[in-house]
């Protein structure tokens, strides 16, 4: 059994639970609850005390036809649900499964470089959430960041200046980290990546690429 050691801080639970992050950083976070129980019940007590504010908040007068239209909205959704949940059967934790619709074999991966490859995945644009898949024994270029990148491990494991990630661990980086991930050997390296600003490259090729792999 994966023993989860790098966990999402109470500030991202907080601000999940609150509806305030942006979408690519909310599916980082909800595949990381899904595989975290630690977190999970974190998030839930978050919840249970936002439920409390609404229940102790002033009531505000809604107008006639809002019953109406949010019976119009909920029949659209289920519409537009599966008629059967999907149940991954592959690295795949069910909410990214879910927003990729599959596992492995749905992604359209493209290639970066040196084995590398990443799967842009279509978020709102107030940030950008990617696949990584990096050869066992690859190292990712040094860079530091101009903004939050959260790095989710879905397979395999990898290492920086700071620590090692295995499945379900979480690297939570901002403007003063500058590392240079490695995938470990034994197995290839698959992480779920969001960030809200263009990452730092002291290389100058991953500088001339960096438009074009849109990091």
């Amino acid at each position: 059994m994966t023993t989860i050691r790098h966990h999402l801080s109470d500030q991202l639970l907080m601000a999940y639970a609150a509806g305030q992050l942006p979408e690519a950083f909310n599916l980082v976070v909800a595949t990381h609850v899904s595989l975290c129980d630690e977190c999970r019940a974190r998030a839930g007590s978050f919840d249970a005390v936002g439920g409390t504010l609404l229940e102790e908040a002033d009531e505000i007068a809604m107008g006639e036809d809002a019953l109406a239209k949010a019976l119009e909205r909920i029949e659209g959704l289920a519409q537009a649900t599966r008629s059967e949940p999907l149940k991954p059967a592959g690295i795949f934790p069910a909410p990214l499964a879910d927003y990729i619709g599959g596992d492995l074999s749905a992604v359209r991966w493209r290639k970066v470089g040196g084995g590398v490859k990443q799967a842009i995945l279509p978020t709102a644009k107030d940030a950008s959430v990617r696949l990584l898949y990096i050869p066992a024994g690859t190292a990712v270029p040094d860079h530091g960041h101009r903004g939050m990148e959260l790095t989710l491990v879905l397979q395999g494991a990898f290492a920086d200046e700071n620590d090692r990630f295995g499945r379900g661990d979480i690297e939570i980086a901002d403007e003063e980290m500058e590392h240079t991930p490695v995938a470990l050997a034994g197995e290839d390296c698959i992480c779920l990546a969001a960030t809200d600003a263009p990452l730092r490259f002291r290389g100058l090729i991953p500088r001339l690429a960096q438009p074009l792999l849109r990091i």
